[in-house]
């Protein structure tokens, strides 16, 4: 629980664990808690404990979680020897500095950007400045301050959005909003907090699930209510701005339609029917072709590192990004998982482009058919070549949130906040109905595992 583990697991691995101790065991877990209860249920002596514990994902230290669990699942390790290294574990200190963490933040914004969002080289960097900051007020701040932590996430969203949309009113127009303010907050996305509620919903564990379901969602809302207020305050100081947007937007959503009539003035043959009618012309105005690409203002003449990313680029984007995003949630960088991380992690992204290239506007779909790809591939993994399937997907998972939300015009949800919440469920639950399907086919085949499965 303090390093992150799939929470809809836990029980399961402790009912393994007992089991193979051959101890009398009870559990419950609830989020936050688990209750443990001890003794011989027939003769009514009992006892219970309760462990609170909150974290946060750390892949490493998961990672060698697992491996003591697994070595005491097989007889190979005693339970003392692993009590022993489990405690000298929580005791480390975290892998990274935070400045290391902030740099790590600053270039998944950046990445994301263009990759993502449409944006172009020289948003990535206001996105990137914006997520540095975001990362130092969550590290430094926000940890040690309980009134801050509060309303952090609305503060920083709110700011995100107002210095991103002051840069889009330059007249120029060389700034993106919608691919600052939807990349700059990306790190505070609940991706895995709505991904872990879904996967225990699907494995019936209503309490845990609906609780986390409705704080992910209402957590979401809050990043897409703090993004409109931002957005509103500056166009509040700037009436000039706000002219120019509205006029943009009647000039998309109108439709111009010329009505006449017209009469033959040569008809041959007098039997026929009479040459006289009416006609309609109607001329609906494209984005393309105001210029407006993926929400943002792209016109020939700009020079290039003004254009969006060719899509060739997203072979170099998407390994550096999937590295970085592992040493985020802190992966060690020597270890065998972090190549196998990267390589599910491009199959992910390349499966969830390509699906999406002929299913259109279906987010939900698309995201199943990527998370039954990175499924298929961890699992695979773990039954084959011993690996721990949990850790080698999660990158590749959580890549699966933001590709997902971008086809539903970005965080900002082209204005309306409840879309955010509404396109953040269908992309979970592509995902959960793609892992769950993954990992019913690769086990269906070889032999039982004696410890639970360690995977979503």
């Amino acid at each position: 629980m303090t390093y992150g583990a799939p929470s809809h697991r836990i029980e399961s691995q402790l009912v393994a664990a007992a089991r193979i101790l051959e101890v009398e065991a009870e559990f419950i877990h609830l989020p936050g808690v688990v209750i443990c209860s001890f003794g011989d249920q027939d003769l009514g002596c009992s006892e219970t404990h309760f462990i609170k514990c909150g974290g946060r994902l750390s892949l490493g230290a998961l990672h060698k979680v697992h491996l003591i669990y697994r070595s005491v699942v097989h007889d190979e390790t005693s339970a003392k020897q692993a009590t022993e290294q489990l405690e000298s574990l929580l005791q480390t200190p975290p892998l990274y500095s935070i400045f290391f963490r902030c740099f790590l933040a600053f270039c998944l914004s950046a990445l994301i950007c263009p990759l993502a969002f449409g944006g172009s080289f020289l948003d990535m960097w206001i996105a990137g400045a914006a997520a540095f900051l975001l990362a130092v007020l969550q590290l430094c701040v926000a940890n040690k301050s309980a009134l801050y932590a509060n309303v952090f996430e609305i503060t920083i969203s709110i700011f995100v959005s107002f210095v991103a949309r002051g840069l889009s009113s330059i007249r120029s127009r060389i700034f993106c909003y919608t691919a600052i303010s939807s990349s700059g907050i990306i790190g505070i996305l609940p991706g895995y907090l709505i991904l872990s509620s879904s996967l225990e919903l699907a494995s019936k564990n209503i309490v845990c699930g609906s609780v986390k379901m409705v704080y992910a969602l209402i957590y979401t809302l809050f990043l897409g209510f703090g993004l409109q207020i931002g957005n509103d305050f500056y166009l509040l100081l700037d009436p000039q701005t706000r002219r120019q947007l509205d006029a943009l937007a009647a000039s998309l959503s109108s439709t111009v339609s010329l009505t006449g009539t017209w009469v033959s003035d040569n008809g041959t043959d007098a039997n026929s029917i009479p040459l006289i009618g009416t006609w309609t012309f109607s001329h609906n105005v494209l984005p393309s072709q105001q210029d407006i690409i993926d929400g943002c203002y792209r016109p020939k003449f700009f020079p290039l590192y003004l254009q969006p990313f060719p899509t060739w680029t997203a072979a170099i984007i998407v390994p550096i990004f999937s590295t970085l995003s592992s040493l985020a949630n802190l992966q060690p960088l020597r270890s065998k998982q972090l190549p196998v991380m990267v390589i599910i992690s491009c199959f992910s992204y390349a499966s969830n482009k390509i699906a999406n290239h002929y299913i259109f506007n279906r987010s939900d779909v698309v995201s199943a058919i990527g998370a039954f790809t990175v499924g298929l591939l961890g699992n695979v993994y773990s039954r084959k070549m011993g690996g721990t399937a949990f850790t080698s997907m999660v990158t590749g998972v959580l890549f699966l949130v933001p590709s997902g939300l971008s086809q539903a015009g970005g965080i900002t949800a082209n204005g309306n906040g409840i879309d955010i919440g509404g396109a953040m469920i269908a992309v979970t639950i592509g995902i959960t109905v793609g892992l769950f399907m993954s990992q019913a086919l690769v086990y269906t085949f070889g032999s039982r595992k004696n410890a639970a499965v360690f995977s979503f």
